[in-house]
């Protein structure tokens, strides 16, 4: 029959699958035209990589391989094809322009069968290809092989040392980068914690003086409000810049911590004070359990413990509504005390849980994002957990979390810490 060009074309039942690994679209396009014209079905592949993915899937009856491709080339993936089982009898042919002396028998001794070089001959190209799919095989001279062998190893070597050195030469640049991103977020949230310091002092006056604590006239109860409204917005603002700086010094493993001997008890209760659901209007049966109150005191960071347990509880009313229950306990196991907070919440999605204590990971959509602290499904930037477990680690600690992901089963968050820190340069 002919195509619509007017062109003979042949017809097989079951049709020769042909891989062609190429990255010039022109060359694609005549082997294709020629090869389709004979009846085969061609599929294509732009570099290396894409050609040992597609050969391993799709198992062709033949491959031809152009030398000169991105990524991998040309010999390497041949080798690297002949490593595979399924793959170790396909005929692979080197479709190249590389026409120097020594370059075919290069291409066979990595593992082609044969070599057609570029241009090809359109006329003969299709015997060529069906000789090799009937086992013709090109060979070299037993009395070469050992010196193109040894040379093609050392080609291999010197292409190795070369992608080791440029991967070493990018990741010393991306160290680079992220050295620069670590100093700009510390330095610019040094900067925003001066004149929120500030701020934050001046509210805090402003909320002590008497015109505010007790107003006499209607006038005085707007001017409380506004000051109460400024004072929880700089609050909440300052949370933040601490949340950004602790998140950086985390990422550059400059974290310091001021060891003494910390009451988890009171570090805890300072937390939940400190978070105040009740006053925000939600109704939560929150329990602080007994056994808290006799576990012994640990060598500790007694604002960082307060942080990891203030974004803990947070995650915990935030996610858990009106209605639910919220408990802290624990116990000591070994030279460690483990506290568990647990939730009635929504819980966490299995595949989540191993995503949460990274940096940014937000659950959910952000579409309505709300910033609240204690709201239900308020949200956040995404990087409590992750501090939680920049500080626990610091301790030498570890914290990790368990939910069935069912909705009111909730999750229970188990942070393990020891007793007394060994000495570390992270601790002062």
């Amino acid at each position: 029959m002919t195509n619509d060009k007017g062109q003979r074309t042949k017809i097989m039942a079951n049709p020769t699958k042909i891989l062609y690994v190429e990255d010039d679209p022109g060359s694609q396009t005549l082997v294709s035209r020629v090869l389709m014209a004979e009846g085969y079905q061609v599929l294509l592949a732009d570099s290396g990589l894409e050609g040992i993915h597609k050969a391993s899937a799709e198992r062709p009856d033949m491959i031809l391989m152009d030398i000169n491709i991105s990524d991998l080339d040309g010999y390497e993936v041949t080798t690297k094809l002949r490593s595979l089982k399924s793959l170790k009898d396909v005929p692979i042919v080197a479709v190249t322009a590389n026409v120097l002396k020594g370059d075919k028998e290069r291409a066979l001794i990595a593992g082609c069968t044969g070599y057609i070089s570029k241009p090809i001959d359109v006329d003969a190209f299709p015997d060529q290809v069906k000789s090799f799919l009937q086992g013709y095989q090109e060979t070299v001279p037993p009395e070469e092989q050992i010196d193109y062998l040894t040379e093609y190893n050392r080609q291999i070597v010197e292409h190795l040392e070369d992608k080791v050195r440029k991967l070493k030469e990018a990741n010393q640049t991306l160290q680079k980068l992220e050295k620069m991103k670590s100093d700009f977020i510390i330095l610019s949230a040094h900067e925003l914690r001066t004149p929120l310091t500030m701020a934050y002092g001046y509210a805090r006056i402003l909320m002590t003086t008497e015109v505010v604590k007790n107003p006499p006239l209607s006038d005085d109860e707007m001017v409380k409000h506004l000051a109460e409204k400024i004072f929880s917005s700089i609050n909440r603002l300052n949370e933040v810049v601490n949340d950004i700086l602790n998140i950086a010094l985390i990422q550059a493993d400059e974290m310091v911590l001021d060891i003494g001997f910390v009451s988890l008890e009171k570090v805890i209760n300072s937390a939940l004070i400190e978070l105040d659901p009740f006053e925000h209007g939600r109704d939560l049966n929150i329990n602080i359990y007994p056994p808290l109150s006799g576990l012994p005191d640990i060598e500790a960071d007694e604002n960082r413990l307060r942080q990891v347990f203030w974004n803990l509880l947070s995650n915990a009313v935030k996610y858990t509504p009106d209605g639910g229950s919220i408990s802290v306990d624990g116990e000591v196991i070994d030279d460690y005390i483990l506290i568990r907070v647990s939730d009635t919440g929504i819980g966490i999605k299995k595949e989540e849980q191993e995503n949460i204590f990274s940096s940014f990971y937000i659950s959910g959509d952000t579409t309505h994002h709300s910033s609240h602290k204690v709201k239900f499904m308020g949200g956040g930037m995404g990087i409590g957990l992750n501090i939680v477990k920049g500080i626990v680690n610091a301790h030498q600690g570890s914290v990790y979390v368990k939910s069935s992901g069912i909705p009111g089963e909730g999750a229970v968050f188990y942070v393990s810490l020891p007793l007394k820190q060994k000495t570390e340069n992270n601790v002062q």
